[in-house]
C-alpha cells in the first residue's frame, strides 16, 4: 500500500517541481514537507487538509495515506475492469486502488439500484 512520503514524491514528480516549491504551493514548510517524505514524521489531519485543498487532491486520500482513514476493503478485482483500466491511466496520481474501488462499488449499487426499477 501506498504511503504518504512515496506519494509527496510521485506528486513532486509528477508536477515537476522541487520539494521546496511543492511546500511552498501547499503553504507549508519545506522542512515539514521533507520530514513527510523521510518518514520522520506524519501529517496530522489538520495538515493533511491543509495540504489536499492547497493542491487539489482528495482529501480523504491525503489522510488515509497518513493513516488517518482506515482503507476499505476492495471490491472483486475483475469488476469493472474498463473502467479501472481508465482511472489508473487519466488519475495516475490522485486516484489509488482504494478510492478505484469506492467509485466502483458506488456504481454497481447505482446499477442494481436502476436495475431493481429505484430511479435515482
Amino acid at each position: 500500500m501506498e504511503h504518504i512520503s512515496s506519494f509527496v514524491q510521485d506528486l513532486q514528480r509528477h508536477r515537476g517541481v522541487s520539494l521546496r516549491s511543492l511546500a511552498r504551493d501547499a503553504g507549508i514548510s519545506p522542512s515539514t514537507l521533507s520530514r513527510w517524505v523521510s518518514g520522520k514524521q506524519v501529517p496530522s489531519p489538520e495538515l493533511c487538509q491543509k495540504f489536499a485543498e492547497a493542491l487539489s487532491l482528495p482529501v480523504e486520500r491525503v489522510l488515509a495515506l497518513a493513516g488517518h482513514l482506515v482503507p476499505m476493503q476492495k471490491a472483486d478485482g475483475n469488476a469493472l475492469p474498463e473502467f479501472r483500466e481508465y482511472a489508473r491511466q487519466k488519475y495516475p496520481v490522485e486516484l489509488d486502488d482504494d478510492m478505484i474501488a469506492m467509485i466502483e462499488d458506488l456504481i454497481q449499487r447505482r446499477r442494481k439500484r436502476l436495475n431493481e426499477g429505484g430511479g435515482s
